[in-house]
């Protein structure tokens, strides 16, 4: 029989960039998921067919140490390979078990390169059916562990445990370096809009990186979106969403002071504000992709659905489970 796992996607309240160089930040895994059907093979090629993760759908097989042999543009296959074989990688390695094979399976709800931490999902899910597929099962804190060190390989080490963690465990997550914890939150009232275009995250990363290492404004930035954090720590503790909001409208100004916001995000963020959301700003490493709002009304997901920079709006719950068996 085939194992199945799931892992949700992300959005940050607060902290997303910052976070990468120690400061906290303040992500929430959504009811949008991945999933990885993983079948032991009795060889070690590898068979991999994948829904919307990078291209629009695609079906590779390969040996252990050979790439993939398809027609399509190598980046798009490396950025789409280079996570799911680290990720089996590290269930061969917990398994002990180096030279299985695998035929793998990957469905996602999660638009990639959007900031709702696709990859991260991706792997989360994968290690734990690739896991369980091999009699090894892991608790959702190993498989955040070993997710980190995917990332962290395949980022070229920009990553930080903040989408691994909060896919893994599921909830509000609060993560400070190497302090990762889940945290207490109401089911906040999450509305996305996505304007349809991806972004590479580790370029992103280190843009922010020069432009830190260059200005010391730059850095004060970074370290503010910190301070932004612990205060809406405890506007989440008390439960006092207007606060998250203000916040949230301040975190996005000093993200796109960062250069990680762009025309299509900033007008999403508007149309949000003007509908009278309590705050909105990016989600993830920008650079285009997705907004996160807080209304628990109508009126955002109007907004957003009506303005020509949208792609799709939906509604977000706080996925309260991480990783899980299907």
């Amino acid at each position: 029989m085939p194992t199945t796992s799931s892992a949700p996607g992300k959005v940050y309240l607060f902290g997303e960039h910052a976070v990468v160089y120690g400061e906290p930040a303040v992500p929430c895994a959504i009811e949008r998921r991945a999933r990885v059907t993983v079948s032991e093979r009795d060889d070690d090629r590898l068979r991999v067919s994948a829904e919307d993760l990078s291209l629009d759908g695609f079906t590779v097989e390969y040996g252990a140490g050979d790439a993939p042999d398809v027609d399509v543009p190598t980046p798009l296959i490396e950025a789409a390979m280079g996570y799911v074989d680290a990720a089996l990688e590290q269930a061969r390695d917990a398994a002990d078990r180096p030279n299985a094979g695998f035929d793998v399976q990957i469905e996602s709800e999660i638009p990639l390169g959007a900031g709702l931490g696709s990859s991260a999902a991706v792997v989360v899910a994968g290690i734990d059916a690739a896991a369980r597929e091999l009699d090894s099962a892991l608790d959702p804190a190993e498989v955040a562990e070993r997710a980190y060190r995917v990332e962290h390989e395949v980022q070229d080490g920009q990553a930080s445990r903040a989408d691994t963690f909060c896919s893994a465990m599921g909830g509000a997550v609060r993560v400070e370096g190497d302090d990762c914890r889940t945290i207490d939150a109401p089911d906040l009232p999450f509305v996305v809009g996505y304007d349809g275009a991806s972004h590479d995250t580790g370029a992103l990363v280190a843009d922010v990186r020069a432009l830190r290492d260059e200005y010391d404004f730059a850095r004060d930035t970074v370290e503010a979106i910190g301070d932004l954090v612990r205060q809406g720590e405890d506007a989440l503790a008390a439960g006092d969403v207007a606060e998250l909001g203000r916040l949230m409208d301040f975190n996005h100004g000093l993200l796109a002071a960062l250069g990680v916001s762009s025309r299509s995000l900033d007008e999403l963020v508007w149309a949000a504000r003007d509908a009278g959301a309590h705050g909105a700003k990016l989600t993830g490493a920008g650079g285009g992709g997705c907004v996160v709002a807080l209304d628990p009304g109508s009126g955002t997901e109007t907004a957003l659905s009506l303005t020509p920079a949208c792609d799709e709006t939906f509604r977000a719950a706080l996925a309260h489970e991480g990783v899980r068996a299907e």
